[in-house]
């Protein structure tokens, strides 16, 4: 009996990898990070499990993020990673699967090179990258063949996309490393500067999702944080409210919010005029902080529809785009940059 391999979309973020596998929908999310012993190179964990080892190990045992503002940044343990992945979704087939992977705007030349070598050697029988833009216009259910613009604020791990979509491509872009990792370092800085106090990132991202809010408001919240004091050495704790984090997080807030504007001044009018009836897509997981919908309509006076499913939406949106891959391989659309071994 023969077994014929489903087809697969990546979403290969900086903090998070997210696969989509066409007819059972997304099977698969785990933190983008290995664990590995450097003396012999073996691989030990992968995603959640090699994330609980993190401060936990012996001086031989290092964890590496193979993903640095969404492009690679280790080859050879992005292919560990992604085998280790696909083999644990997979059976055996003799046909290898065809794969879709979500890509940032600014990718070059040799990153893109790299992601389709890496997606061959994990398994994978033809690789296409899509434009993470694109894939999270699709999966928040923007028709985006269509002559009529759309813009999307995609806020990850370690990049935020921000892009104009129009006939199933990319007319403007904007490609910045101002993202949810630099929301965790801006608020390590804003407590160690306040409270002369010193938190990991856990306790960062913790904060950020609790109490985190990047628009003021009139009811906060308050919760305690642990840390190491930079007066004494000894552990202490304080109390952290919502507009501490807000005020933690201008800074970065602001980086996002100009470079909106820059992409919408470059923008053509007819689709300005698009953009402010549609209104702003809003996603990505670093999008989940709470106000930054508000923030975004109060600089730029534009409608913001956040998608419900923030974290996965570019995932979907590329999981829509393996119905499509015999037309792209006959090149009859252009939503996708077509990328293949030969």
């Amino acid at each position: 009996m023969l077994f014929f391999e489903r087809d697969i979309a990546i979403d290969l973020g900086t903090s998070s990898i997210i696969v989509y596998v066409a007819g059972k929908g997304i099977t698969l999310r785990e933190p983008t990070v290995v664990a590995v012993d450097k003396h012999t190179g073996r691989l030990l964990k992968v995603g959640e499990d090699a994330q609980k080892m993190l401060g936990r190990t012996p001086a031989n045992i290092v964890s590496i993020y193979p993903i640095s503002s969404g492009v690679i940044s280790d080859y050879d343990m992005t292919v560990r990673m992604l085998k280790e992945l696909i083999e644990r979704i997979t059976s055996f087939s003799l046909f290898k699967p065809r794969i879709i992977i979500c890509v940032p705007g600014s990718i070059s030349g040799v990153e893109e090179r790299a992601t389709i070598d890496a997606g061959i050697e994990a398994g994978a029988r033809k690789v296409y990258l899509l434009e993470s833009s694109v894939a999270a216009a699709l999966g928040s259910g923007a028709d985006i063949t269509k002559p009529d613009g759309h813009l999307v604020v995609d806020i990850g791990g370690g990049t935020t996309e921000i892009a104009v979509v129009s006939i199933g491509g990319v007319v403007e872009s904007e490609s910045i490393k101002t993202a949810g990792g630099a929301f965790d370092e801006a608020i390590i800085k804003y407590i160690r500067r306040k409270h002369n106090l010193l938190i990991g990132f856990k306790t960062a991202e913790a904060l950020k999702i609790g109490i985190g809010c990047a628009y003021p408001v009139s009811e906060t919240k308050t919760e305690e944080v642990k840390g190491r004091c930079l007066m004494t050495g000894l552990p202490r704790s304080v109390d952290v409210d919502t507009n501490d984090i807000a005020e933690a997080l201008s800074e970065p807030m602001e980086v996002i919010l100009d470079s909106t504007q820059m992409v919408l001044e470059r923008t053509p009018p007819e689709l300005v005029a698009d953009i402010d009836q549609n209104g702003i897509i809003l996603t990505g997981g670093g999008s989940l902080v709470a106000g930054m919908d508000k923030l975004i309509y109060a600089k730029t006076g534009i409608r913001v529809s956040a998608v419900d499913d923030a974290s996965t939406c570019t995932a979907y949106g590329a999981g829509k785009m393996l119905a499509k891959l015999g037309e792209m391989e006959d090149g009859m659309i252009n939503l996708a940059r077509k990328r293949q071994m030969k």
